[in-house]
């Protein structure tokens, strides 16, 4: 077993090198001879990397960190409770993105009052949408459908064959319920964000207020000791405890790193490859460096599921979703205050509003879909069906492919409504197991904040 164990991680890690290697000769090893006086020039090789090979190598080094990010939360959850190993793996996953968003930012302010200022203001807002909506659209239903029609599927418990016409579902934890009651709160709270002009002090304050409530009640739930694991888990869990925090910290270290220097230049080289075949650069910005800002994120939830661990890995775009839809949105008017030495909203035309709204509609329906704790092929065909003909409407109009008797702005909104209506009718025939969920949530809430220090319980005490 142990050799397996340190094959798997050396492949990973063998992956991640040649990533490395140009970050090593490209930056570390000029500024450190810089700083020592003496002169280096990187080989023509690593410093001319065509655009192709960005993407190969950034690519390569993405997917072997996302398999150590995945071993190290799962690995940690012997040591803390599984939701809080799984939202240091979400943070840690969707950290590029994070960082994207953040340039556009702070772009905006150290450009505020020019058209280039106004331009990166948007760019900030349509890159967090596009990554949001991949997320649901992408991420949550290519996963339930991926967990159902996989070879083995039958003997995964999460999946439940019924009769009928598309109507196998995934069955989901119900401990997922406090994720699926935040993300819903802070979804309302979008709708509202527009109204003031942009993304303000208020938003900011009840958003990451919002998420640190969140981390601090699941950080009161109980460790969950006797999980099986298999595999790299298994053996790195056999450690002694210092060892086995210290592994689990190097993983987390070094699988950040590489996913947060990787992916930039992973989605630039994306940008640029498909500009070079006549896609926009707005419609690139909003959807394709997302998509490859996500794709750590979505490696990992493919992995967990293929090991028959789908409550994990919906667990882990649940809390991916839920850290973006909070502390990405909250973060960036920090971002763009700071670029511009002085408080100010981060502010965007209609266009952007009306993306914002999409966006939180798509999220109330995919909420509203999981009050039941299940995702049905129905349901998640759904889901895929609406987001991709959204994203193909909105390019055939871009790039005036055919003549459409709406604007790319009228597109949103009609969508937005789509969402809202299909979200509110299950809300209604869902009412009663909405009314469970929240008095559940209400409950864990409660124990885990307990008055005069009694200890923490969970809802089945």
């Amino acid at each position: 077993m142990r050799r397996r164990v340190l094959g798997a991680i050396s492949a990973a890690v063998a992956l991640t090198l040649p990533w490395v290697a140009v970050v090593v000769a490209t930056d570390l090893l000029p500024w450190l001879a810089t700083a020592l006086g003496l002169e280096y020039r990187a080989p023509a090789a690593l410093r001319t990397l065509s655009t192709l090979s960005t993407v190969i190598v950034t690519g390569l080094a993405v997917l072997g960190a996302a398999f150590l990010l995945a071993w190290a939360a799962e690995t940690a959850e012997k040591d803390v409770p599984q939701a809080f190993a799984i939202a240091v793996l979400a943070v840690l996953a969707v950290a590029p993105e994070y960082a994207v968003d953040a340039l556009y930012a702070w772009n905006a302010g150290v450009f505020a009052g020019t058209e280039r200022g106004v331009e990166a203001g948007n760019l900030a807002v349509a890159n967090m949408t596009g990554a949001n909506r991949i997320l649901i659209g992408i991420g949550w239903a290519g996963v339930a459908l991926f967990t159902i029609f996989r070879g083995g599927s039958s003997a995964d418990p999460s999946v439940e064959n019924r009769p009928g016409f598309l109507t196998d579902v995934v069955i989901l934890d119900r401990e997922i319920g406090l994720e699926i009651v935040f993300l819903l709160i802070a979804t309302l709270w979008a709708f509202l964000v527009p109204l003031n002009g942009g993304i303000d002090v208020f938003d900011m304050l009840f958003l990451v207020g919002l998420y640190v409530c969140y981390i601090a009640v699941i950080l009161r739930g109980e460790v969950e000791p006797d999980m099986d694991h298999v595999g790299v888990p298994a053996y790195l869990q056999s450690f002694s405890r210092p060892g086995r925090i210290a592994t689990v910290l190097v993983l987390f270290a070094y699988s950040g790193v590489m996913i947060f220097t990787a992916v930039e230049p992973f989605a630039h080289g994306l940008e640029h490859l498909g500009e070079s075949v006549g896609i926009p650069s707005f419609f690139m910005i909003q959807w394709i460096a997302p998509l490859a800002s996500e794709a750590p994120e979505l490696i990992v939830v493919v992995y967990l599921v293929n090991k028959a661990r789908s409550t994990a890995g919906f667990n882990a775009l649940i809390s991916s979703k839920l850290n973006q839809w909070t502390l990405l949105i909250g973060t960036l008017v920090v971002v763009h205050s700071l670029a511009l030495g002085q408080y100010g909203v981060l502010a965007f035309d209609f266009k952007q509003s009306a993306e914002i709204w999409l966006t939180a509609a798509q999220s109330f329906f995919a909420v509203s879909l999981l009050i039941r704790f299940e995702i049905s092929v129905r349901e998640a065909l759904t889901l895929l069906v609406l987001f991709l003909s959204q994203v193909l409407l909105e390019f055939v109009i871009i790039r005036d492919l055919a003549a459409l008797p709406v604007s790319s702005t009228d597109l949103l909104l009609v969508y937005s409504g789509i969402y809202v209506v299909l979200g509110t009718a299950l809300l209604v025939s869902r009412r009663r197991a909405f009314g469970r969920l929240i008095r559940r949530t209400a409950g864990t809430v409660g124990d885990a904040m307990p008055i005069g220090g009694d200890r923490p319980r969970s809802v089945d005490d």
